[in-house]
């Protein structure tokens, strides 16, 4: 759920679509600002920390951490510390580098802004001319 704002604070933060809504008329109501975030309540696995790693030493190290802190099993640790040691940090997909999730935002944000039908039109509007 987003932000709830008061009317009259809605008014002082924006006066003009506030005039156009209440036209000088009190009324009530709530105003509820959705944002899609696609990592809410993403919690990253043990793969997407080995994916960050830069050696394998490194990777290794983040799973001694996990298990040390109970979030990852001694015979889990062993099975992905086999794999690393035998395909490397390539075997989980390849390094993620170190804006991915920056550049993965702009991606998802880009998409989301092309699909709104206010740009659809201004696609429309080029074309037209």
């Amino acid at each position: 759920m987003g932000p709830e704002y008061d009317v009259e604070d809605f008014k002082k933060k924006f006066p003009r679509l506030a005039d156009e809504i209440f036209s000088g008329k009190s009324k009530q109501f709530k105003l509820r600002i959705q944002v899609v975030d696609p990592w809410r309540g993403y919690v990253p696995t043990v793969v997407d920390y080995i994916r960050r790693c830069k050696t394998v030493e490194e990777a290794i190290e983040v799973i001694d951490y996990l298990v040390r802190r109970n979030e990852l099993s001694v015979d889990d640790a062993e099975k992905l510390k086999e794999k690393l040691r035998n395909g490397g940090i390539e075997a989980f997909g390849g390094r993620k580098e170190d804006d991915y999730y920056y550049k993965y935002a702009r991606r998802y944000w880009a998409t989301l802004a092309s699909k709104r039908p206010d740009a659809m039109e201004d696609e429309q509007e080029e074309e037209s001319t």
